[in-house]
């Protein structure tokens, strides 16, 4: 301890450093009793008196201090200025550097680290040594004074830094280090600086083309922050020679097209098709055609992905890919982050998939009114360091033109910054000029060196401008008139660093016009060549992954004594783990379950459906808030050792699986949950990929997600997923947000053959539904599944199956009731109906045992969409007495499947037999908070059907 606290050249080193606290305490101990404290301490104090912060007079010490004392002190106080000046620079430099391209905001005032702000003269500094702010200060530097200018220099550039929210001090120590090396920008060969000049004019000449050829259409131009482009080659190169066989990426629109073209290689001429194709207005109502909104793909040009390959010979060694992007700015965030998570996971063995961060890497491109201002970003940072989310760090860039649509920041934001948000997840970040293009480079070097050293996430903030306003036809002097003014006097990026290079005689202006010349040359070129193609193909953007034609078999049965072997290494557990004994009671009964007068509940089902899926060597990824034991205790495929807290999953040992079984329990968040799960399906097609929700209702929360990705990503990118939706549907009286998953939203936006709506009544219906599902996974069938699924059914005995009926047969879109024994000839009422309320309505027949059930028959449509009209038709066919079909439903008339059963049941009929409905009346909840309302609605509803009271 002596060490830290020795009196050397004036400096008391422990006042300004961690042991202060400790040596106020010794000296409050002397003060009382000088004997109580090591001899040291007694001499220290003796002689220099009370540390700051203490008070008294201490025993034996004198009251009068020397002059020679004062002058130690008032070292000692500017050894400790000096230091707060330093730290000050370190962590605030920020505030006074140059970062606005345009000057809009007051000039940075770098006077608040003058040396008079800390009570100093630059004497004072020059007095003290430099390792006493710096400690690793080059050898050039020998003062403080020499110490704080370097600092500020470093500090207050075009390229300022934010550390001091990290909290881990050796990543903060490295990443100081990173900017005191005086590497920050690091120096760039002539070569390589005529190289970036030569790319900024790409990017400028390539809008400049597209907005002088194709007046008035929408492009959402680059223009202001056009040095995002070389940035972006540079972070493929660095991830490309550090061995990543893919990069993701995720943008919005704006700059999308020049990226599209120069960084993913997207040829001029098909970016040109796609606006000669299309009007110049977004929509001729009177003409009925569609303009540049409508697009000639799926979707617009400015919305699209694409893949790049580079190539190392014959070998392809990384892959870039563009994620598509709907106008929901950011919600391409947490899909990208599951592309990246999918590449890097091995899934070929049992177990959890083995990831390597370094095969892929992830790049989100953000707006800066859209980082703070939508909530999927906090909710896709927060995957950082999950264990079943994180990717080994995202390079996150804010293309930030300060504005929104047409909102300025201070409306957008309650921070300084827009990458603020980001502090919270200890996310180091950089502030750089765009106009600055070399600092940019420096600063996207930094960051995938962050990546690679801690394998987390970076955040840069690259601060530009707009040149246009929102979209090319709107006029954004209306509102920012000052600043427009501004912009349209300041010279481009390209411009001001052929100057900056013409300054420095690197070039000379005939050589900087000639690229001008030859870079025009190319887009006419190209641009020539595209309208000599009168007849251009009609072509989607492709889906990235081959897939088969040919529909897989819809055998989904297993063996009896397969499925007997698999259930009973289930519940093997290793020997001396603990199961809790409560549980361990509840798995004993899935001994006999597949015994001849055994049954499988939904529970076991599954797991029965996933271990065969797993040893027909398809990897499966389950995720959720719950879904590890499931949020109503059913699952359990995670056990816990109550002794030890040591897990052990049984589908990680079956010796017959060939592929990996990922299990997690997900944030609680919704929306970035799902978007990861589509993404990593998207991009792993062979995987069975499931997301269950906690309650269906709180899948609301993730609507975007349903709407623009999972429903319509076929449509509008031709981009396939199998995905799996579990939503815990089901009326029991536990309130509104716990009863319904919201089945009308789902069946309103089905069309095309987009996904399919299923509504289940069976264990055995829902194995062989999981075991069609992987199956479609690699072929042109594969579709999403959006499954009800229920909560009280999960131990309902009348929702269990017998094991045969999994040995046996397939999925069935509609099941007849079994226990009616009805005569088609009689049937004069047939109840279509879906989900828990078909066992509900068979309750009620098993309790009328006495009445005759001639007259009724019962059909439960498991399969909503695709609408199975045949095997209806076919039942219909079969009831000649028929007089009514009525649709039973739990839901309010206005929810559930009514509204999309009753037209399509109509059609069938030709409207020969009346349609009718019986269910709750409309509501604007979805369900009562009070169980004893809900049980009479319930009882009403059931004997209505069943015409156990007054009917219609």
């Amino acid at each position: 301890m002596s060490a830290d606290v020795t009196y050397s050249g004036g400096v008391w080193k422990s006042y300004y450093g961690p042991n202060l606290g400790y040596i106020q305490e010794q000296y409050e101990r002397y003060a009382v009793d000088p004997s109580s404290v090591d001899a040291h301490y007694r001499d220290l104090f003796a002689r220099y008196g009370a540390p700051p912060g203490t008070s008294g007079t201490a025993a034996g010490t004198a009251t009068t201090v020397e002059p020679s004392l004062i002058t130690d002190v008032q070292r000692l106080q500017q050894a400790v200025s000096a230091v707060r000046m330093a730290e000050g620079i370190r962590a605030y430099g920020h505030l006074a550097a140059n970062l606005d391209p345009l000057g809009v905001n007051a000039q940075p005032d770098t006077r608040r680290f003058e040396p008079e702000k800390f009570g100093l003269t630059a004497d004072d500094l020059r007095s003290l040594p430099a390792s006493l702010v710096w400690e690793e200060a080059p050898d050039e530097i020998e003062s403080a004074w020499d110490a704080v200018q370097r600092l500020r220099e470093l500090y207050t550039q075009s390229i300022a830094f934010e550390f001091s929210h990290v909290h881990d001090l050796g990543e903060r120590l490295w990443l100081r280090q990173k900017v005191s090396s005086g590497l920050v920008p690091p120096p760039m060969t002539d070569e390589a600086r005529i190289a970036l000049l030569k790319r900024l004019i790409e990017v400028e000449q390539f809008e400049t083309f597209l907005h002088r050829t194709f007046v008035g259409q929408k492009r959402f131009s680059i223009e202001g922050t056009d040095v995002l482009v070389p940035m972006l080659d540079e972070i493929v190169q660095v991830f490309a020679r550090g061995g990543a066989a893919h990069i993701l990426m995720g943008m919005a629109h704006r700059g999308r097209l020049n990226v599209l073209a120069h960084v993913l290689g997207k040829p001029y001429g098909s970016i040109f098709s796609e606006f000669h194709h299309s009007p110049n207005k977004d929509l001729f109502p009177s003409e009925g055609s569609m303009g540049i909104n409508y697009g000639w793909t799926g979707d617009v040009k400015y919305h699209l992905g694409a893949d790049r390959a580079l190539e190392d010979g014959d070998r392809i060694r990384t892959t870039i890919t563009l994620a598509n992007n709907p106008s929901h700015l950011e919600f391409v965030n947490p899909v990208v982050e599951g592309f990246t998570r999918a590449a890097q996971d091995n899934r070929s063995q049992p177990g959890y998939p083995e990831q390597d961060t370094g095969r892929a890497a992830a790049v989100l491109i953000h707006g800066d009114a859209a980082f703070p201002g939508e909530g999927i970003v906090s909710e896709t940072l927060n995957f950082n360091k999950l264990r079943g989310y994180q990717n080994g760090g995202t390079v996150h860039i804010i293309v930030n033109n300060r504005i929104g649509f047409t909102t300025d920041s201070h409306d957008s934001r309650s921070t300084l910054y827009a990458s603020d948000l980001a502090k919270g997840f200890e996310i180091p970040i950089v502030h750089v000029n765009a106009d600055d293009p070399e600092a940019c480079l420096a600063a996207i070097r930094m960051a995938a060196e962050y990546r690679e050293q801690f394998k987390k996430d970076f955040l840069i903030d690259l601060i530009g401008y707009r040149r246009h306003g929102h979209n090319e036809m709107d006029d954004p002097s209306a509102t920012q008139s000052l600043v427009y003014e501004k912009v349209s006097k300041h010279p481009t990026v390209a411009t001001l660093y052929a100057e900056t290079l013409q300054r420095e005689g690197v070039l000379d202006d005939s050589r900087i016009e000639a690229m001008k010349r030859e870079v025009d040359e190319t887009l006419q070129q190209a641009y020539d060549r595209m309208k000599a193609l009168t007849d251009r193909p009609y072509h989607y953007h492709s889906d990235s992954f081959p897939r088969s034609d040919a529909a897989p078999s819809n055998e989904t049965s297993v063996p009896l004594k397969r499925l007997q072997d698999v259930n009973r290494q289930l519940l093997e557990v290793p020997e001396g783990f603990h199961v809790y004994p409560k549980l361990e009671r509840i798995l004993q009964r899935r001994v006999d379950a597949l015994n001849d007068d055994g049954t499988v509940d939904w529970a076991l089902a599954e797991a029965l459906a996933f271990a065969t899926i797993l040893e027909d060597g398809q990897p499966i990824r389950l995720s959720g808030q719950d879904s590890e034991r499931g949020t109503f205790a059913h699952r359990h495929l995670v056990l816990h050792d109550y002794k030890t807290g040591n897990t052990f999953c049984p589908l990680h040992r079956l010796p017959q699986a060939k592929a990996s079984f990922g299990v997690y329990n997900s944030p609680l968040s919704e929306a970035s949950v799902l978007g990861f799960e589509y993404g990593y399906n998207v991009f792993a097609p062979e995987t069975l990929v499931l997301w269950e929700a906690q309650f269906g209702d709180f899948a609301n929360c993730a609507q975007v997600i349903f709407d623009q990705f999972i429903s319509a990503g076929l449509a509008k990118w031709h981009q396939y997923s199998n995905l799996v939706m579990l939503l815990p549907h089901g009326y029991e009286g536990q309130g509104p947000e716990h009863s319904s998953a919201r089945l009308e939203r789902y069946l309103q936006s089905c069309a095309e053959r987009n996904w399919t709506v299923a509504n289940l009544s069976s264990a055995a219906q829902y194995f062989h539904l999981l075991r069609r599902q992987a199956a479609i996974g690699r072929t042109t069938e594969a579709r999403p599944l959006v499954l009800m699924t229920p909560k009280s059914l999960l131990r309902n005995p009348r929702s269990a199956a017998p094991a045969s009926s999994l040995a046996e047969g397939s999925f069935r879109p509609v099941l007849e009731e079994p226990l009616l024994g009805s005569k088609p000839k009689k049937t004069e009422r047939l109840i279509l109906c879906s989900g828990k309320v078909t066992l509900d309505l068979q309750a009620g027949i098993e309790a009328e045992p006495e009445r005759s059930w001639d007259w009724l028959h019962i059909v439960r449509i498991e399969q909503l969409y695709p609408f199975p009209d045949e095997d209806i038709a076919a039942i219909l066919q079969r009831l000649p007495a028929l007089k009514e079909i009525v649709w039973v439903q739990e839901e309010p008339k206005n929810m559930g499947a009514w509204t999309y059963m009753e037209p399509r049941l109509r059609e069938l009929t030709s409207g020969n037999i009346p349609v009718r409905y019986i269910g709750r009346a409309e509501r604007s909840s979805t369900a009562s908070g009070y169980a004893d309302v809900h049980n009479i609605e319930q009882r009403n509803l059931i004997a209505n059907a069943l015409k156990l009271i007054d009917t219609l």
